[in-house]
């Protein structure tokens, strides 16, 4: 199994940016699939969550922000992040099975 995570970048406080995820060797349509974030100092957390069947679960302090969705078709999944704000800074991986793809960086100015 790999995940490949992809962009992350530079942006001002009220952006957005979307991660991208896309997977290979495992059966995506059936995986529920995760996002977590690592920000500087702080533990690893779970942001967001997919379920096989479209249902998802959100991070308190990301709800109304961020959305968690997967393209079966193109194996990839996505977090749109919008409003974003500085304590959103963080490397964020995405996650199946104990399976973890290279993180993405994430920096928020303010």
């Amino acid at each position: 199994v790999q995940l490949q995570a992809s962009g992350g970048g530079l942006v001002q406080t009220g952006g957005s940016l979307r991660l991208s995820c896309k997977a290979s060797g495992l059966n995506f349509a059936i995986a529920t699939m995760n996002w977590h974030r690592q920000g500087p100092g702080k533990q690893r957390e779970l942001v967001a969550s997919i379920a096989s069947s479209g249902s998802t679960n959100y991070q308190d302090s990301v709800k109304g922000r961020f959305t968690i969705s997967r393209d079966n078709a193109r194996r990839t999944l996505y977090l749109q992040m919008n409003s974003l704000k500085p304590e959103d800074t963080a490397v964020y991986y995405c996650e199946t099975r104990d399976t973890w793809g290279r993180g993405t960086l994430v920096t928020v100015s303010s």
